[in-house]
């Protein structure tokens, strides 16, 4: 559904990490919606190398774009080379999503390279050809403070990635001082899930990682007490409403996306096997993030409910309800042929 009366047809929009999870749903809805919209996906793209937990370091993939019939760059966000590439393009709006989104990470400088330095450079960018600028900020930036978490007096990152966050807020809050007119806007996302997250690997959300356990024939493996372990999950959709939304909107400032309401991990594990007919049970093990780990997350959305017109369409029944299919065929097609 069209989530606002704005014609972006003939608008030029770059998604920076439009390979990636989030990235990809943008570009799609304004393909859908608006087929004249020229939109530019600028994606680093996945490649082997890995940080040293492991984890891959870019998650954008082609998969998430087929079907896609915009322009498509591969370039780095921190290579001023790369950047140059765009500053010779017109653009009306930017959705800034690429990011280093690991918060297992903990290599300061490439995160804060990456995150912060890169964001700057864009900003300047957005300035330069008078662009609304939306980017993807994060509830890591309220670390483990209490429930619930509200821009402006909750946040205590507990990692690398949360603080790049946040300092990136801050950069946007300079900015808008400066150019008051512009609008620049930074989503807080909570927990998100559904369809296009597949290729974030090992950082993919728990509901499809459960749902492929499941599906695998094994009961989904569950932190101990995880009926008291809390998350505000957020469906795809509705971030991609909260970007829309933000794009031209004026009232410019930082706002959480999240439904407002807090589930358990054991909530997932449970519908989850009553959206895929099985009856495995859950298997317990020790919780291994002893520390920065958080026990309740719950958005405060009141501003942006006031001063977006946000409005959260999925609860977590109808958001798993939504993407069970996908989830059986990733299954199906990805997981049982690696």
């Amino acid at each position: 559904m069209k989530y606002n009366s704005f014609n972006f047809n003939s608008k030029n929009i770059l998604i920076t990490g439009g390979a990636g999870f989030i990235g990809s749903n943008l570009a799609f809805y304004f393909q859908k919606y608006y087929p004249d919209a020229k939109v530019t996906i600028f994606d680093k793209f996945r490649n082997q190398e890995r940080f040293s937990n492991g984890n891959l370091k870019s998650f954008g993939h082609y998969k998430n774009l087929i079907g896609f019939n915009g322009k498509v760059i591969a370039g780095d966000i921190t290579s001023k080379e790369d950047l140059a590439r765009l500053e010779s393009m017109d653009w009306d709006f930017i959705f800034h999503q690429a990011a280093i989104s690991d918060t297992r990470v903990y290599n300061q400088n490439i995160i804060m390279r990456t995150n912060v330095n890169a964001f700057m450079d864009l900003m300047e960018l957005a300035v330069s050809k008078n662009a609304a600028m939306v980017y993807a900020s994060s509830a890591a930036t309220y670390g483990d403070s209490p429930s619930p978490q509200k821009v402006g007096n909750s946040e205590n990152p507990g990692n690398p990635y949360g603080y790049s966050k946040l300092a990136m807020d801050n950069v946007s809050r300079e900015f808008m001082k400066r150019y008051p007119d512009m609008t620049i806007v930074g989503l807080r996302y909570f927990n998100v899930y559904g369809p296009g997250e597949f290729y974030k690997d090992k950082t993919a959300s728990t509901i499809v990682q459960f749902g492929h356990q499941i599906l695998n024939g094994k009961a989904p493996k569950l932190f101990e007490h995880s009926d008291r372990i809390l998350r505000d999950f957020i469906f795809i959709e509705d971030i991609v409403q909260a970007n829309v939304l933000s794009a031209v909107t004026e009232q410019s400032g930082i706002y959480n996306v999240g439904t407002g309401i807090s589930r358990s991990f054991q909530n997932i594990a449970d519908l989850l096997q009553q959206n895929l007919k099985t009856t495995l049970g859950t298997k317990y093990i020790p919780n291994p993030y002893s520390s920065g780990y958080q026990d309740d997350t719950k958005a405060d959305i009141e501003e942006s409910i006031t001063r977006l017109g946000y409005k959260p369409n999925y609860s977590l029944e109808d958001g798993i309800a939504a993407y069970t299919d996908e989830i059986k065929r990733l299954f199906k097609e990805e997981v049982e042929h690696v």
